[in-house]
């Protein structure tokens, strides 16, 4: 027999396990009720309870003016324990690449001529560009930075004592005119701020696709670890492990339909996230989905790898739910990344959910592309193949 006969054999043969799989869940109402209408019931409760405390937002600062008062902007965001200067420029298309990319939540941008209006007309613009992606986040971000600047004002106020202007309206200066801006005038800098990806400030639109990612991975680990844990219960798997059926035929057969119902379930979790709250879809759905299937075998390989630290459905269960419990912590759903200690933040690196969470909202928020997600796609890739690889193969000294 050739080696393609041979390879279309082990396909078929795993296939057909496969479809026996999918039969089995279809048939079992509990588990169909526990993939299809519980994420939704999730999806729609845990949409709506979330809030936001923010610490150690990055910031990135175009200084046009290059003055010691526009220095004094960046000396002040730095020394409030608020912001981390990430970036100091004055490309504004650097900036602009910070924010789609994620590292930077804050985009302050200080005009030409700032001091110099300052002493002159005793006012001058600050722009301030809030990620509003992060909804009601961006709202607090943007309120600390208003506070920041309103303070240093009155500092320059005491120390330069300018000739207050007889007008309210905002100075002209050598920024571009930006469409929709509010604009807050506290002492002597005017504050002129503006959200991005989300000027609504709608929380729901970041918190939505957040936990489509959270649903997404309970299907494909918990249920994962769960399946195989029931063969060893009913003793099923050692008298599959003595058939001409290969451990890789089990395994595809036993993680494809959890593989498809898992991207089934993201497909009708989006529609929801559109017709209910309205979710924007600015990216391709084609790379969402793309993405999807990358990080699914990261989540099924964690889910075989439960299953072989286990013996029943109920130990299976307790170790997934400790795993996700750590993962979603860590991940930026519930709790700013920002605001996590230095520590937490590098070590949720490691944390395949944390970068799928980014992918998703960079995808359907910012519109962001391949190449603005190039990063965290490229680490979900190596978590799919180290995490399957170690699983497949703690699994067969277990089974052998």
């Amino acid at each position: 027999m050739s080696a393609v006969q041979s390879f279309r054999k082990s396909i078929r043969r795993a296939l057909v396990l496969a479809r026996a799989e999918v039969l089995h869940v279809v048939r079992d109402r509990a588990t169909l009720v526990q993939i299809v209408v519980l994420p939704l019931i999730q999806l729609l409760i845990l949409s709506n309870v979330t809030t936001f405390a923010v610490r150690r937002s990055p910031v990135y600062i175009v200084d046009f003016d290059r003055s010691s008062a526009s220095r004094g902007i960046a000396g002040r965001l730095n020394a409030s324990g608020l912001f981390d200067i990430v970036g100091q420029s004055g490309s504004p298309a650097a900036a602009d690449d910070a924010m789609l990319r994620g590292r930077a939540t804050l985009v302050v941008t200080i005009p030409h001529d700032f001091e110099a209006s300052l002493r002159r007309e005793g006012r001058a613009p600050v722009h301030l560009d809030v990620n509003s992606e992060k909804g009601s986040a961006a709202g607090i971000v943007q309120s600390y930075a208003a506070q920041i600047l309103n303070s240093y004002s009155e500092e320059l106020g005491a120390e330069m004592h300018p000739t207050r202007a007889s007008s309210l309206d905002v100075p002209n200066s050598d920024m571009p005119p930006r469409r929709g801006p509010s604009v807050k005038e506290g002492g002597r800098i005017v504050t002129v701020l503006r959200g991005r990806y989300n000027p609504t400030l709608n929380y729901k639109h970041f918190m939505v696709p957040g936990i489509l990612v959270a649903l997404v991975t309970m299907i494909g680990t918990l249920l994962t670890a769960q399946n195989i844990a029931r063969e060893k219960e009913m003793g099923t798997l050692e008298q599959l492990n003595v058939t001409p059926l290969t451990k890789a035929e089990f395994i595809t057969a036993k993680l494809l339909p959890f593989w498809v119902l898992a991207l089934l379930d993201l497909a009708l979790g989006l529609i929801v996230a559109r017709l209910v709250f309205g979710v924007p879809m600015n990216g391709s759905l084609v790379l969402l989905f793309a993405a999807a299937a990358v990080y699914l075998v990261v989540a099924l390989g964690i889910g075989l790898w439960i299953s072989t630290l286990v013996d029943t459905q109920q130990q299976a269960m307790f170790v997934a739910f400790f795993i996700l419990m750590i993962y979603l912590l860590m991940s930026g759903l519930f709790t700013p990344i920002d605001s996590m200690p230095h520590w937490v933040q590098l070590l949720s690196e490691l944390n395949p959910v944390r970068h799928f969470v980014m992918i998703v909202r960079a995808i359907l928020i910012k519109g962001a592309g391949l190449a603005e997600i190039a990063r965290p796609l490229g680490i979900l890739g190596v978590f799919a193949v180290v995490v399957m690889g170690l699983s497949i193969r703690q699994y067969s000294k277990r089974t052998a």
